[in-house]
């Protein structure tokens, strides 16, 4: 008690003497006080709450200070303008390195995807995609095979085909995954535990205003973003675009420590997080209006004008530096896109309603399991052991999903294909339709022409792939996993 009163009369007697400073000068301010590197006094501790007030003040004396001193000289006239354009080049910062982090994610996602299965003899960091757009020696039958890639068996045993070649390959494909999966938990639970889940609810938790302090480090980012690759390239039933907003956050953090105008003010910092939200989205989903909305109407909790054309820009910025980078090949933001080439008919209205009550009631029982699920994990010996528990998950996805061709390849490749259309040149299953010599009509007016057998097997296939998609997704979210 005496050593308690006694730091309450020096806090007393350093505010008395300020307050009789600030009189005699004329210039006294509280924030002035607060700025200065007393202990306890103007800082926040871990888990606690900003104080929205006086940030905002600290802000007004701040520019107000520096609206004063621009008068005094030209090079303060020059600092107050670098102050006033410094939003700007944190958001152009932001949008670099988020739209080049996205690409490198791609890129690494599709030939870690595709290394599950074999191998380009030309270039090993090649995708299968990639290695045979580069061989002379590709048919027109088979556009996906080329000899510059070899599978596992063909390249160990020099065999394609056979019993022997599919249960090598099956092995090598579970092994794989398992190695991924085990790199992606043990590097999230040894050296970054924040990297873990997609880190959208903490990201909200932190723009209104709580402190969660190495949530947002470099630290945190380095290892979500490898782990981010391994853990999509397992073949696990998740996706990259959630995480990828806190990898957008985590970069808008990281430049904000490099200017003082962010750095010493929570407040000012989260109007920097509210944009680098958006821009996590825009290369994520290739939609930077999307991510403005996102960020405006689920994420930040303050968000005023200058913010809205801020976030903009940096989503931008983001966008065109994902295109640039051109990580699918087809000068696009994402891998797949849909075009309407022909009028939608009238009946098609009635699957289109039946789509729309399926997600509906997929969403609550999916909400529910999974909610179930992560309490049991909580009450239950399943916890205490995440790295037996992504083992697990990842061994039974890859032994169910190899047979399945629709749910061995990656999420992005299978609704790729799902969208694209029907052409002369697309050998997909899904368009294997009957060609009668002797019909009237284009050879191109789908509706028109009988399904073939191959349509039939992917049906079979798209519904046994929904179904485990359904199962395995209840128990896969939640785990300790980027």
């Amino acid at each position: 008690m005496y050593h308690e009163e006694e730091a309450i009369q020096q806090v007393q007697l350093i505010g008395t003497n300020m307050v009789n400073a600030g009189d005699m000068n004329g210039s006294g301010n509280l924030m002035d006080f607060l700025d200065e590197p007393f202990p306890d006094v103007g800082t926040y501790e871990d888990f606690h709450t900003i104080d929205w007030l006086r940030e905002k003040s600290r802000d007004t004396d701040r520019h107000r200070k520096i609206t004063n001193r621009s008068k005094e000289s030209i090079w303060e006239f020059i600092k107050s303008l670098l102050d006033a354009w410094s939003g700007w080049v944190v958001m152009l910062l932001i949008g670099l390195l988020a739209g080049t982090l996205a690409g490198v994610i791609d890129l690494a996602v599709d030939w870690m995807t595709d290394l599950k299965e074999g191998v380009c003899l030309s270039a090993f960091w090649y995708s299968h995609e990639q290695c045979c757009w580069t061989s002379n020696e590709t048919t027109f039958d088979d556009r996906d095979k080329c000899p510059q890639w070899q599978k596992w068996s063909e390249l160990l045993v020099n065999k394609s085909e056979g019993a022997s070649a599919y249960i090598l390959n099956y092995f090598l494909y579970i092994l794989w995954a398992l190695l991924f999966a085990f790199l992606a938990v043990s590097l999230v639970r040894v050296f970054a535990p924040y990297a873990c889940g997609s880190g959208i609810p903490e990201i909200k938790t932190i723009l209104s205003g709580f402190i969660i302090r190495g949530y947002l480090g470099k630290w945190t980012l380095l290892i979500k973003t490898v782990t981010l690759v391994l853990v999509v390239s397992s073949g696990l039933s998740l996706g990259k675009e959630g995480p990828l907003v806190h990898v957008a956050c985590c970069c808008g953090n990281f430049f904000c420590s490099l200017f003082s105008k962010y750095s010493k003010n929570e407040g000012k910092r989260r109007e920097v997080l509210s944009a680098a939200a958006a821009a996590g989205v825009s290369v994520a989903f290739g939609a930077p209006i999307g991510g403005v909305l996102f960020s405006l109407e689920e994420v930040s909790y303050y968000f005023p004008l200058k913010t809205l054309w801020r976030s903009f820009f940096a989503a931008l910025v983001a966008a065109f530096t994902l295109r640039s980078i051109n990580p699918f090949g087809n000068s696009r933001l994402v891998l797949f896109y849909v075009e309407y080439h022909t009028p939608w008919y009238m009946a098609e209205l009635f699957p289109f309603i039946l789509l729309g009550v399926f997600g509906g009631l997929w969403g609550t029982l999916f909400i529910r399991c999974n909610i179930e699920w992560c309490r049991r994990r909580k009450t239950t010996r399943l916890g205490k052991y995440p790295v037996l528990e992504v083992i697990g998950v990842t061994a039974i996805t890859a032994i169910i999903a190899y047979p399945n061709p629709y749910t061995r390849r990656s999420t992005s490749e299978l609704i790729s294909e799902l969208f694209n259309d029907c052409g002369a040149l697309e050998s997909s299953q899904l368009c294997d339709y009957i060609n009668d010599p002797n019909m009237t009509r284009p050879v191109d007016d789908i509706p028109d022409r009988p399904a073939g057998f191959g349509v039939y097997t992917a049906m079979w296939q798209l519904s046994l792939a929904l179904i485990f998609k359904i199962i395995i997704t209840i128990f896969t979210f939640g785990m300790k996993v980027s």
